[in-house]
């Protein structure tokens, strides 16, 4: 893991730090080392000036530059060269220094084992990221320290809410030894051969892909009126805005149809069966089936999973926290046709938090595939938020199948479920855009493609077995 700091994020700490050009080795990270104090001692401490920097799920990242070793004295270190920092906020480039106060440098850093990172103290901390240990909730770690920066460090007339969107959430903890030296800068992506290939993007290749959406019909001799795709996956991970994604790409406007958003359990509580209706008003063959997000006590489960897949669960059913659906439900439906089971499952991933996903949530996923290949659903995997992957694909995401960070992530979905990396669908959905975007239009039309021609895949192998079951039961009555 080469870590989540970017080659131009580097150039500004450099800056910052001054004294010539700067190395940063990873020394330590929470998704891959734990969020556990004595970790961080154990990888950071003695190790001479270190940068730590905080990622959370609203595109925030921020955190402070230290000279002086970490250590567990269990003191305060004195450091008149430490400074605190944002690099972004809300996903946008925000680059403040924050220095420490003339005359309060002997708090620049705590040093406890069992704390992590601690910057400044004056009746408040600037910015205290955990004690002792903090798990993962699934999709990000609810860190249980605190920030108020202004204390030992000139917060510049900057609040704590404008570095931190005033949560304590975060993606990832980093933590980097900074050396002096010059680092070698990575090949331009543009340059770079493309790991998946493409017809060119532009205009004539979008309009090929939404005229093969509109004309997908399912096949007639099945009475299938619409293509039914199951999106499933944890919270957070962009079920309901992929829909409002391609939603959006076909009304012509950015849409928030389903509701979306970040929070801890799921916005999603009923299964709805989108449907995509163009500017016209007429639908498109296919529902995208929103559900519930999985966490790991409450959300979906393996029953819920099944009755989903075989039709039984009716159009809007609102899931209970705590009651399952059973056969004696009002609305279960006993006797579902080819029209009202699953045709194709997609789970939902959120790249930037792969490495945090939880074992019990993804035990639950390789659950509800073994069902599924019971079934014999074809299954493909959403990899969302692909942009906050690296600053390339977050600038233009036409880059996105050159991008060898894009294509790690795309091979780690593929281990994660066991399923082929073709399988891994790389997607951006609008999120803070006011107006459509082509090459994010493209990418997802690319995944809506695919994801239908599995859908049909499925349909033509149901027909099949239909057409040789009804052979098999000719034959026996002519034999008899």
């Amino acid at each position: 893991m080469d870590g989540k700091l970017t080659d131009n994020d580097m150039d500004q700490l450099e800056q910052w730090i001054g004294t010539g050009p700067k190395t940063f080795k990873l020394l330590y990270a929470i998704t891959r080392d734990g969020c556990v104090s004595t970790t961080f001692h154990q990888k950071c401490d003695n190790q001479g000036p270190t940068v730590t920097v905080l990622y959370n799920p609203q595109g925030s990242v921020y955190g402070g530059y230290v000279q002086e070793s970490w250590n567990s004295s269990g003191d305060w270190t004195n450091d008149t060269s430490a400074f605190m920092y944002q690099l972004r906020f809300n996903g946008n480039d925000k680059r403040t220094k924050f220095p420490i106060k003339s005359g309060n440098s002997n708090h620049a850093l705590f040093c406890g084992s069992s704390y992590g990172p601690l910057f400044g103290y004056v009746n408040g901390y600037d910015l205290f990221t955990f004690q002792n240990t903090v798990y993962s909730s699934g999709t990000f770690f609810v860190l249980n320290g605190q920030m108020d920066i202004g204390h030992s460090y000139d917060n510049q007339g900057v609040t704590a809410n404008q570095i931190n969107n005033g949560n304590k959430n975060v993606t990832e903890l980093e933590v980097y030894k900074v050396e002096d030296g010059k680092r070698s800068k990575p090949i331009k992506q543009e340059n770079l051969k493309p790991w998946r290939k493409t017809e060119s993007w532009n205009e004539q290749f979008l309009n090929e892909l939404t005229e093969d959406i509109v004309s997908f019909k399912p096949i007639p001799d099945l009475k299938v009126t619409d293509a039914r795709i199951l999106i499933i996956g944890p919270v957070g991970a962009g079920k309901s805005s992929f829909f409002n994604t391609i939603n959006s790409i076909f009304r012509g406007r950015i849409t928030q149809k389903a509701r979306s958003g970040s929070a801890e359990q799921s916005l999603t509580t009923a299964f709805t069966p989108y449907k995509v209706k163009v500017k016209s008003g007429a639908p498109l063959n296919f529902r995208l089936c929103d559900t519930r997000g999985l966490e790991e006590s409450q959300g979906l489960d393996v029953f819920e999973c099944n009755y989903l897949l075989d039709g039984n669960i009716p159009n809007y059913y609102q899931f209970h926290p705590t009651i399952q659906i059973t056969p004696k439900t009002p609305g279960f439906n006993a006797s579902p046709t080819a029209n009202d089971i699953i045709h194709c499952a997609v789970f939902v991933l959120d790249a930037s938090t792969l490495e945090i996903l939880t074992p019990k949530i993804i035990e639950k996923m390789k659950a509800f595939q073994r069902i599924m290949n019971q079934k014999e659903i074809p299954q493909l995997i959403l990899l969302t938020k692909v942009d906050k992957l690296c600053k390339e694909v977050g600038d233009d995401v036409s880059l996105v199948f050159k991008s060898p960070e894009v294509e790690q992530h795309v091979e780690k979905a593929s281990q994660l479920l066991g399923l082929p990396p073709a399988n891994v669908l790389p997607v951006k959905n609008y999120h803070k855009e006011e107006k459509l975007d082509e090459s994010i239009n493209i990418l997802a039309l690319l995944a809506l493609r695919k994801i239908l021609n599995f859908a049909e895949d499925f349909l033509d192998h149901e027909l099949d077995k239909k057409e040789d079951g009804e052979k098999g039961m000719e034959k026996l009555k002519s034999e008899n």
